[in-house]
């Protein structure tokens, strides 16, 4: 009986550490990925040694490259891709193009730009705009989101910007 009291707390530990080892490799294995852009959104979820994948991409290639990398990871049983590939428009890349320089044309912005993946991302579907990431203070998921607002052909903005530290 007291080994199996001991075993259970262990067991417990060690699946801990597996999931905590899967996720933080599956964010390692997503951010690396060559064509994830300012313009897509990876997302994920794990649930012991299974990953679910959600967010949207501009290329369809890049939904399978992130399966497939998350799939290569020690310990990862399955995987769910619910990504959702967005629809090829002319216009979206146009709206994309002008909500970027938008956003980091403004000097407060600008600190955003940079890294390989920027902490902003910028989502356009159908000329809908979504803006998703981490930003250092309110007033800066504010003006991102008026910066988007302000570009024409934008039909709405949805600011899910998260602003770092804050409490709640």
């Amino acid at each position: 009986m007291k080994l199996a009291t001991f075993l259970l707390p262990l067991a417990l530990c060690l699946a801990d550490s597996t999931t905590d080892r899967i996720t933080r490799e599956v964010r390692h294995e997503l951010v690396m990925l060559p064509y994830y852009s300012v313009f897509d959104n990876l997302a994920y979820r794990v649930d012991g040694t299974r990953v679910t994948l959600f967010g949207q991409v501009t290329r369809p290639t890049l939904k399978s490259d992130a399966e497939n990398a998350v799939k290569k990871i020690e310990g990862v049983t399955g995987v769910t891709n619910e990504i959702e590939v967005l629809p090829l428009s002319p216009n979206d890349d146009r709206l994309r193009i002008a909500v970027y320089h938008a956003i980091f044309s403004k000097p407060a912005l600008q600190r955003y730009e940079m890294g390989a993946v920027p902490p902003i991302h910028i989502i356009v579907k159908n000329g809908n705009v979504t803006l998703i990431g981490v930003v250092g203070s309110q007033a800066d998921k504010t003006m991102a989101g008026m910066a988007a607002n302000a570009v024409p052909g934008v039909f709405s903005v949805k600011n899910d910007l998260t602003v770092e530290n804050s409490a709640g």
